[in-house]
């Protein structure tokens, strides 16, 4: 048997634990992960979002890029409002967009780590393309707010033109590997059907071969185009993928 002075002493020494010291020894407390229904209704919500922006621009008749400097500064002293509406839905869209390509890195880890490498090369890509694009709307910030005060045309809202339409141009390159990693990351992990592959990779190459000639387009090149057809394959493949993963029955006993 003990002596009874070390029992008492290892007791009072049990009772004097930091608590801190305690709470250390749980380990980090997990945070719920995106599951299936909250990545469909981000892609879901983001095609949603894109599509009314683009429908109020399109309904309004904005000038190309190619159009006479002359046109964009009267547009774009008209239609302030069009302009904040879109730059707004922005702020709206960068987030929609980064919770999907992280949230389907998670599913895929999730489902074994098929295509995970695609998917981490969508999570990089889709930051690049949220950097882009913010840039993107200040410019277009810039090239509205110079507009009010101008009779004419200035040099330097010219030059804040191109550089706006530049920038659109340089996200049609982000864009499309955005979606090259999450369609293959998808379909390697069973989340997407086989056709949905062939889609993005389709729809990616126009968006990545768009953006190579950005130069051409922010000059008014018609190989703008080549990307609106890409841009378009991306809105029916996440609009289709979020509703396969919206409706995909959750795992018994799943957390």
């Amino acid at each position: 048997m003990g002596s009874p002075h070390k029992s008492d002493k290892a007791a009072e020494s049990q009772q004097h634990v930091p608590a801190s010291a305690a709470v250390g020894t749980r380990g980090p407390i997990p945070t719920p992960a995106f599951g299936e229904r909250v990545v469909g209704a981000a892609a879901i919500a983001l095609v949603a979002s894109l599509v009314i922006q683009n429908a109020v621009l399109v309904w309004t008749r904005p000038p190309g890029y190619g159009d006479p400097i002359e046109k964009v500064l009267a547009w774009h002293a008209v239609h302030r409002g069009v302009v904040a509406f879109a730059v707004g839905s922005e702020a709206l869209n960068l987030p929609l967009l980064l919770v999907f390509v992280t949230g389907l890195h998670g599913l895929v880890g999730r489902r074994g780590g098929a295509g995970a490498d695609w998917s981490r090369l969508a999570v990089a890509a889709g930051a690049t393309l949220a950097a882009v694009f913010a840039f993107y709307a200040v410019l277009w910030d810039g090239v509205v707010l110079s507009a009010g005060g101008l009779a004419e045309p200035s040099p330097l809202f010219k030059l804040v033109w191109q550089l706006h339409a530049g920038a659109f141009a340089l996200a049609l390159s982000a864009l499309g590997t955005t979606f090259i990693g999450a369609a293959l990351a998808a379909h390697a992990s069973r989340l997407a059907a086989p056709w949905q592959r062939v889609l993005g990779v389709a729809g990616g190459g126009l968006l990545i071969a768009a953006g190579v000639a950005n130069l051409a387009i922010a000059d008014g090149s018609p190989i703008l185009f080549v990307g609106l057809l890409g841009y378009a394959a991306w809105l029916v493949w996440l609009l289709v993928t979020g509703v396969r993963l919206v409706l995909m029955p959750r795992k018994v006993g799943a957390a």
